[in-house]
């Protein structure tokens, strides 16, 4: 009777653990973008839980992540409406065999028609069409309701914004997507400014759909698939009726689907698709099923989370075990510290991989590797190669513990590492090569100075003649210089000093960003720089000062004056002013214009006539206030337009917070 207790007490305080462990995924995944379970063994982990509350009823809450699905809604308000769907967007059960899905076909109607169509990997969407007009694009959310995205969604081409002759209402549901080529490009940008690279295409399509600038949407090249259509009284009595004639209207629909008869036929498709997929300009991950007649999925329904009328087939993640023959380590622009591992060359999904990151100290130590053991690195949906774990038996094992390095390897400096930091870094900021190249690359970049012609082997070729040592260093720089160089001709050494002339008429907010101040990227600089509207305001600011800008916190506010104790970045901020670079704001452009709503938080909702949403930010701005996207006792009132959200009405009525509608909001800053 003790055993029995006990085991009852062990699986209980398994179900509990397991989870935690699923809902903390479920966040890593669906908010933050950065999945820390293979989809194989969150299932794994989701199965045992449903077994054990199957065993023990009482634990099967409707809080359990078995009863709900993942959510993408943002803990904190991230700018956007959450609405809720007409029809509740669910998630799909997944299998990984020919018996699971057989074991799914079983409890199908017979002789039912079964579709199988391409599992696209990137965000859910659901597209709200009225009177022929797009008018809401929801993202998953908690399956309940979602962020209305769609002045981002506006920004894909290949969705339509209107659509004659169509039903009064209806949605229609899909992925979007950033193509591998896009995908690339943007991977290669951001690790030019040594930010956190994006694991594979879903996250970075994730990243993208929730930005707050359009036209930074626009430019990352974010694409979609349709593949759902919902609604009264529409035509087609199957599912690929009904997307054919989706097609018809113009949507961007998959050509590549099968209406299925048999397990065998199923199968066929989804071996061809799982080599056929690596030629795809976008990423998939498995296949899905679907019973194509409407009735009969009307007829099977839904449980708490998944339709019944459909299951997935996840492709198996491609992976290879290879010999981790040497750990090295980079320095990066920031001084970060990141081990490497040197791979006997192995190929996955049909490239040869010899190198894969590995973060930092942390992760290796957890992984548990060591130079000499033979790992697992695995590709799957990501581009990106990573180790996954190791073998743990095999004739070639190294031995002893894993060490960190403890000095810089490019300058020798003993590295350091910060208190509740993950990396270890250089601090030889100034004199450690790699960092000082990459405080040139980083300030000649696109969204820096722009500086054409100079890009990453350039500054090498200037580095090795020593005409350049520091980013003052460029201004100095004539057309003899260039014009002698291996490669260079007279118009290619014309455009760069042109390029670098041009570069003195860079805004303010752009050169600070350029500067290469530890953690202030592009967003935080404008911050900054409206806040400080000179390089002489900035200097002197206080800690203390630093942190009332939105978003600046005690980190980046310390990164921000201990760049300005330094004697040789200030030598260098002089040569810099003399050269004419541009350190202080040009008149009227994002000028405080009163301090009517200084020290006020100002919470935006609903829709407006007067001005955009951004025009209202902007205004809150000029007028010393600041915009902030949650409700709390802090906030001092909410701007509302019609349509403003129930909940974030709700929580002001319930909070006492003033609600003002435009025209009061406008009589108080004296522009009405």
């Amino acid at each position: 009777m003790e055993d029995l207790f006990q085991t009852e007490m062990n699986e209980r305080d398994e179900a509990v653990r397991l989870r935690s462990e699923l809902e903390e995924a479920n966040y890593k995944y669906y908010v933050l973008n950065q999945p820390t379970l293979s989809d194989r063994d969150f299932d794994f982990k989701m199965k045992r839980l449903q077994a054990l509350e199957e065993r023990y009823p009482d634990l099967r809450t409707p809080d359990s992540p078995t009863q709900h699905v993942g959510s993408d809604l943002a803990k904190k308000a991230n700018g956007f409406e959450q609405v809720a769907h007409r029809y509740p967007m669910l998630s799909l059960a997944n299998s990984y065999s020919r018996e699971e899905i057989e074991d799914w076909v079983r409890h199908l109607p017979a002789d039912v028609e079964i579709v199988a169509e391409l599992k696209y990997d990137g965000l859910s969407i659901s597209l709200h069409y009225e009177q022929g007009r797009l008018v809401r694009a929801l993202t998953r959310g908690d399956g309940v309701r979602g962020d209305d995205v769609l002045r981002n969604i506006r920004t894909i081409d290949s969705i339509p914004a209107y659509v004659q002759g169509l039903p009064d209402y209806y949605e229609i549901r899909g992925e979007v997507l950033l193509p591998w080529e896009a995908f690339e490009r943007l991977n290669k940008e951001r690790e030019e400014q040594e930010e956190p690279l994006f694991a594979n295409p879903r996250n970075a399509a994730s990243g993208t759909l929730k930005l707050l600038t359009p036209a930074e949407v626009a430019r990352r090249g974010l694409t979609c698939r349709l593949y759902h259509v919902l609604g009264e009284n529409l035509p087609g009595l199957t599912h690929t009726e009904r997307l054919e004639q989706a097609r018809k209207w113009g949507f961007p629909v998959s050509e590549n689907m099968q209406v299925c008869h048999s397990v065998d036929e199923v199968m066929a498709f989804i071996e061809r698709w799982d080599t056929e997929r690596k030629n795809l300009p976008v990423a998939t991950d498995g296949i899905v099923l679907k019973v194509n007649s409407i009735a009969a999925q009307q007829e099977l329904g839904f449980t708490a989370k998944t339709p019944r009328w459909a299951i997935a087939y996840k492709f198996p993640a491609e992976r290879q075990l290879t010999l981790l023959r040497q750990i090295t380590y980079q320095v990066g622009r920031t001084g970060v510290i990141t081990p490497v591992a040197n791979l006997e060359p192995v190929q996955l999904s049909g490239t040869m991989v010899q190198r894969a990151t590995l973060h930092n100290e942390d992760f290796v130590r957890q992984l548990g590797i060591r130079e000499g053991d033979r790992v697992w690195v695995e590709k799957g949906g990501e581009i990106i190669p990573k180790i996954t774990g190791k073998e743990e038996t095999g004739e070639q094992q190294a031995t002893g513990d894993y060490q960190f390095i403890t000095h810089c390897p490019e300058c020798g400096t003993a590295l350091v590492r910060a208190e509740g930091e993950a990396a270890w870094r250089c601090p030889n900021e100034n004199g450690c090569p790699p960092q000082q190249k990459g405080k040139l690359e980083h300030y000649v970049s696109r969204k820096a100075m722009n500086i054409d012609g100079l890009g990453e082997e350039t500054i090498d070729l200037l580095w090795e003649k020593g005409l350049v040592r520091n980013i003052a260093d460029l201004y100095d720089l004539k057309e003899s210089d260039l014009s002698g160089l291996e490669g260079f001709g007279q118009k290619s050494a014309q455009r760069i000093i042109e390029g670098i002339n041009a570069s003195k008429q860079v805004p303010w907010e752009r050169v600070l960003f350029a500067l290469g101040i530890r953690m202030v990227g592009e967003t935080t600089a404008k911050k900054i720089a409206r806040r400080f509207r000179s390089l002489q305001d900035l200097q002197w600011a206080t800690v203390e000062q630093l942190t009332a800008v939105e978003d600046v916190g005690e980190q980046i506010a310390c990164n921000v004056t201990a760049f300005f104790e330094r004697a040789d970045n200030l030598a260098v901020l002089v040569r810099l002013q003399e050269a004419g670079v541009q350190f202080a704001a040009a008149e009227g452009v994002d000028e405080v214009v009163s301090n009517e709503l200084e020290g006020m938080s100002i919470v935006i909702s609903g829709v407006f006539e007067k001005h955009s949403r951004d025009e209202y930010k902007a205004l809150i701005e000029k007028h010393g206030g600041k915009n902030v996207g949650s409700i709390s006792k802090k906030t001092s009132f909410v701007l509302a337009g019609a349509n403003m959200g129930p909940e974030k009405r709700k929580k002001a009525e319930a909070l006492g917070i003033p609600i003002e509608d435009e025209d009061t909001f406008l009589r108080r800053i004296g522009a009405l």
